[in-house]
């Protein structure tokens, strides 16, 4: 049994419980009004900034030249292709760019943000990996599990589950899956158990983070 297959039991209670957020459950049927979703396609921008550092860090901290080329790959291809992207799909919600770039990170934006570099500045190649495994892992979920209701007739709304549910992102997901359990087999019980906690924080904020746009999340002061 690989680790992901011992993480699945434990994963599928927090993909389950993303796909039953309310917010969710309307993205998936098209229900869902706009106003939160703006909220979080502008803090998606602020957390893909972050990201990609993930990406960079992951890409030093590699120990083949192989890993290497792979993360600076996806780090070259979510700044310049990815926000690119994103900031087109932000235009359809009527959301320029002038507006993005001014977006201030919710405390829940900023709170995973901070949590996922620190964990990979701090944190080994392998503790990197788990605190990135859940946001692919979770978004491919998320988007096979509503595209197999049926997409919704809201446009933007289908191109995110389909981009979500589509090869090319399920082939990423694969890769972070399988780069999980190369990592694990190579580590200690206690390093494998540190893997566990940093998945959970991880998949917990990933919960949050819808959580926090369907509330539009602010600062109290």
């Amino acid at each position: 049994m690989t680790f992901t297959d011992e993480l699945r039991a434990e994963a599928d209670g927090y993909w389950s419980a993303i796909l039953d957020h309310p917010m969710v459950r309307r993205l998936g049927d098209g229900t869902l009004e706009e106003a939160p979703f703006r909220h979080w396609v502008r803090q998606d921008y602020v957390y893909l900034i972050e990201y990609s550092r993930l990406f960079a860090l992951g890409a030093a901290k590699a120990a083949d030249l192989e890993r290497m080329g792979r993360f600076a790959t996806l780090l070259e291809s979510t700044v310049n292709t990815e926000m690119d992207l994103h900031r087109s799909y932000a235009a359809e919600f009527g959301i320029d760019e002038d507006e993005l770039a001014a977006t201030n990170p919710s405390p829940t934006t900023r709170g995973y943000t901070d949590f996922l570099v620190r964990t990979a500045s701090h944190g080994t190649f392998g503790d990197l990996v788990a605190a990135l495994l859940p946001c692919m892992w979770g978004f491919n979920e998320t988007g096979t599990r509503l595209a197999a209701r049926g997409v919704p007739e809201h446009e933007q709304y289908a191109a995110w589950i389909e981009m979500y549910a589509g090869e090319e992102f399920t082939e990423l997901t694969t890769w972070c899956k399988d780069l999980m359990n190369e990592v694990a087999a190579e580590a200690s019980d206690a390093e494998r158990d540190r893997y566990r906690d940093l998945f959970a924080t991880s998949a917990q904020y990933e919960y949050l983070f819808w959580d926090a746009a369907w509330e539009r999340e602010g600062w109290p002061l």
